[in-house]
């Protein structure tokens, strides 16, 4: 067994790979993902942050490849050509960031809720709003959650206790906790018009791309805020910027977007009713160390011959 690592993380790894799988040989790669040695016979493989093409490259000098492990949820950039084509299995690292999205999804909520950039600017401005502030309740307020895989699932739990009604959908509409109703399939649609919050936590795949779009958007109440912490091109912007700037909808907390970094002069970052952040929602000191630990665990599982967790179905892309 050869496990391809990033150098990165050596000071981190290297220990608690060998005691996982004692005998293994280890091989690094620097930031610019160039090993360190002949890896033809690397079998198992563990993505840093560098692109798809450098992943796709990497991949292609690994005739022996059999584990690739992805630092990471989503794998929409890590199903390349060259992961494709081959009988790679694939894991990732859903749920390690669960907790910080989740609490990043009520920031939102919160934020809209109690209007708290008004208040902020009212205090540098050192302006007394007094009673002139509109302020809501979250307790029986309905929010949707469109996926519940283990990111959707945490924040479910975080709005529940906020006395939230909560209902999701899921694709085998299994039940979830602090979920009232699970829905199949695409049947979230029939719940946007009774949503106060609308939150988008579904991996990106062919089929999730674009399917929020003017059709969605129309069927969302006035007064209803959209919320996306998954993957940008799951959003029509188009259609959300038309919405946003009419006042169909009442606005949006937007995490991701479909060009990353958001160009300087796209409109989504003046828009008054919209609170953009820089795909922040995931970050969490607590991140890292989750990453190595579930990999680490799955590397002695793959050693004992046990089955490994969070593994990927790379034709649904998650």
């Amino acid at each position: 067994m050869k496990l391809l690592l990033p150098e990165a993380l050596r000071a981190e790894l290297e220990a608690r790979v060998r005691a996982a799988a004692p005998g293994a040989d280890l091989a690094w790669y620097d930031d610019h993902a160039r090993p360190d040695q002949d890896v033809s016979d690397v079998d198992v493989l563990m993505r840093w942050w560098f692109d798809a093409q450098t992943l796709n490259g990497l991949v292609e000098q690994l005739p022996s490849l059999r584990w690739l492990h992805i630092p990471r949820a989503g794998v929409d950039n890590s199903l390349v050509s060259a992961v494709m084509a081959r009988d790679i299995l694939i894991t990732n690292s859903a749920g390690i960031h669960a907790a910080p999205i989740a609490e990043f999804v009520m920031l939102y909520v919160l934020d809209h809720a109690k209007q708290a950039g008004l208040l902020r600017s009212s205090q540098a401005e050192r302006r007394w709003v007094g009673r002139q502030v509109q302020l809501a309740e979250l307790t029986d307020k309905l929010m949707l959650i469109i996926g519940l895989g283990q990111i959707g699932q945490a924040i479910a739990a975080r709005a529940a206790a906020f006395g939230m009604r909560v209902v999701g959908s899921r694709r085998s509409g299994a039940p979830v906790p602090g979920v009232s109703r699970v829905l199949a399939d695409g049947a979230w649609r029939q719940m946007l018009g009774e949503a106060d919050y609308v939150v988008i936590a579904a991996p990106l795949t062919p089929q999730t791309r674009g399917m929020f779009g003017a059709a969605e958007l129309a069927a969302m109440r006035p007064d209803a805020y959209l919320i996306n912490i998954a993957r940008g091109e799951i959003v029509d912007e188009a259609a959300l910027i038309d919405a946003l700037g009419r006042g169909q909808i009442a606005g949006a907390g937007l995490d991701v977007f479909s060009t990353e970094p958001l160009p300087a002069e796209h409109p989504l970052w003046g828009l008054p009713n919209v609170f953009v952040t820089p795909h922040v929602s995931w970050l969490s000191p607590e991140i890292r160390p989750r990453t190595i630990s579930l990999f680490v665990e799955n590397v002695r599982r793959y050693a004992a011959g046990e089955p490994l967790r969070n593994i990927v179905d790379k034709h649904a892309g998650y």
